[in-house]
């Protein structure tokens, strides 16, 4: 996998690897996955379980210590980066990791385009015209 697919590859898997950890906090790393549990968040929970199962102890520190402060921060956002950073770490020095979850993400359709919003009052569109967020503003008039 080049920069680029890695890139790529992260930013698919940082929604439901954010919803893992939202949903379970530290625990999404030992923690069974259970049949009633949301896709998403499932799908976040293994691909956290397979980085921690293939690194070494220092690297499962690391990644404990990453999770339980993500779990802890109320920003989406920045939960979001820190375990995409990480992530990114993982995948550039591990090949075979980086097979196992390729094989885990679904692959997207052709010219399918994934958009996600984060936090509050967030927006997120393909093609956006005009947008307002916050409050007091007035709409512009055509």
């Amino acid at each position: 996998m080049v920069s680029a697919e890695i890139a790529q590859w992260v930013q698919q898997a940082g929604p439901p690897v954010t919803a893992a950890v939202s949903a379970y906090g530290a625990a999404v790393l030992t923690r069974a996955e259970e049949a009633a549990a949301d896709a998403t968040v499932g799908l976040g929970q293994r691909i956290l379980q397979l980085v921690w199962r293939r690194g070494d102890e220092a690297g499962r520190g690391e990644l404990e210590r990453v999770v339980g402060e993500a779990a802890d921060e109320q920003d989406d956002a920045y939960t979001t980066a820190v375990l995409s950073r990480l992530l990114k770490r993982a995948l550039q020095d591990d090949a075979e990791l980086r097979e196992e979850l390729a094989a885990v993400l679904p692959v997207p359709a052709a010219g399918t385009v994934n958009i996600t919003a984060s936090g509050e009052r967030s927006i997120a569109a393909q093609h956006i015209g005009t947008a307002i967020t916050g409050d007091g503003h007035t709409p512009p008039q055509p």
